[in-house]
């Protein structure tokens, strides 16, 4: 284990109450026994003093460990000091208000070096502790474990061909427009890739109110751009998609991901809708004042995907550290000649990590990958790692060289989208992921 964890041992706390009650007792103790002597005397005086100066120091003590549930490592070798500066970027973290909470997970040489979680589910001195195996809405990432992992596997079982016109499979997206040139040239392998021409990000939640309103909203919008040609990443793309997959399926995208990809793989507490006796458990990720103007906690974030009753091709999974830990294993442990034993094949991997036009594009088919300058990634990733953000404040990077994979787990969203949080992880994460590697590098 190159990593001693980032918390105290649990019982610390309890073994701290414990002293303070032994001196409370003797100081109880001393106070009966000075009544009944001599009170007066200077020895007895110093004693008194002596204990409540005790008494005071271990208060404080507890006091702030009631705030923090977490402490730095306590061994000064280089790794743990590594260790202890991608904790205290955390911390900082919390304390700038990026973020009030935060579980994260390390894999490498092939099993689970280090699941940890810093922080509360909101700001609130009385709000839950965040757990490793804390349950997040991780938004965006549903591109990868789910739908892109859903094209992955129909690909190398045969039944998904790349290049299938969108519109063989949704006929809505041909039909009704004006000039249907550039609808008709665009593929799958487009949507995967992010280069469709279709727009990033179009707010058809502002007129949908119906699951069909907004998967026709998205066959609707225009084609801003020849397919290959430029690089948008799309929501409105990946809602598609899922769509399209779903056609191939003949069964919606939740129920297959869960038979198919989350139960092969043990990821037991990942899914599409947690129910709502779990949803005290999962940190809120908003106080919505777009749609629902309610706190949004345990059900999807994402307006699109919660007009899509929670089941979309680009957000809506709920997971937590150890189930996407689970998901890069299989990935990490694609090998060739191992395809009994992986549910991805190494050929299957190669051929989705492998960049995408336009030239300069980091976008692989669904994954990302890292660009060449500020990647969130940090400057220690391969260029043949893959990964993906979620807008809540969640990632997975995995490097296919080094067999490493890191998972960040947050809703920095919390209460309110604020700019201030977005900046915010978008510093923490490549600061984060860079001491994590650095002090993998050391040991």
């Amino acid at each position: 284990m190159p990593f001693r964890e980032c918390r105290q041992p649990t019982d610390s706390l309890f073994q701290k109450q414990k002293r303070l009650k032994i001196h409370l007792h003797s100081l109880s103790a001393l106070d009966v026994h000075i009544c009944a002597a001599d009170s007066s005397s200077f020895s007895a005086i110093a004693h008194i003093f002596y204990a409540f100066l005790t008494l005071f120091a271990l208060g404080c003590n507890l006091r702030q460990e009631s705030v923090k549930n977490t402490t730095m490592p306590t061994n000064n070798s280089p790794k743990e000091a590594r260790l202890t500066r991608a904790c205290e970027h955390v911390h900082s973290a919390i304390r700038e208000k990026t973020l009030p909470g935060c579980a994260f997970g390390v894999l490498a040489e092939g099993k689970t070096l280090l699941t940890e979680s810093l922080g509360r589910f909101t700001y609130d001195g009385d709000s839950p502790q965040v757990q490793p195996a804390t349950l997040y809405d991780v938004a965006s990432l549903t591109k990868v474990i789910a739908t892109t992992a859903a094209a992955m596997l129909l690909h190398q079982r045969g039944q998904l061909n790349l290049e299938t016109p969108l519109g063989e499979l949704l006929p809505g997206f041909i039909v009704g427009r004006d000039d249907s040139r550039l609808a008709r040239q665009i593929t799958l392998h487009h949507l995967l890739a992010h280069n469709s021409g279709i727009p990033g990000y179009v707010e058809i939640f502002r007129t949908a109110k119906t699951p069909a309103d907004v998967l026709r909203g998205c066959l609707e919008l225009p084609i801003e751009a020849e397919p290959g040609r430029r690089v948008e990443y799309s929501d409105p793309g990946f809602i598609l998609l899922g769509k399209a997959i779903e056609v191939i399926l003949r069964e919606p995208l939740d129920q297959w991901a869960q038979r198919e990809i989350f139960s092969p793989l043990a990821m037991n507490s990942t899914r599409f809708n947690p129910p709502s006796s779990l949803r005290p458990l999962i940190p809120p990720t908003e106080y919505d004042i777009r749609l629902r103007h309610r706190i949004v906690q345990g059900e999807v974030q994402d307006e699109h995907a919660y007009l899509l009753k929670g089941v979309a091709g680009h957000a809506g999974v709920f997971s937590t550290v150890p189930d996407l830990l689970h998901f890069a294993s299989a990935i990490l442990n694609a090998r060739p000649g191992s395809e009994k034993l992986s549910l991805f094949h190494a050929e299957t991997i190669a051929l989705f990590a492998e960049r995408q036009a336009p030239e300069g594009s980091s976008r692989a088919l669904g994954w990302d990958t890292p660009s060449s300058d500020n990647s969130s990634a940090g400057k220690h990733f391969s260029q043949n790692s893959i990964g993906h953000l979620g807008y809540s404040g969640c990632s997975l990077w995995i490097d296919l060289d080094a067999k490493i994979a890191i998972t960040l787990l947050s809703n920095r969203t919390w209460p309110n989208r604020s700019e201030a949080s977005q900046q915010g992880i978008k510093a923490l994460r490549p600061a984060f992921h860079d001491a994590i590697r650095e002090a993998l590098l050391s040991s």
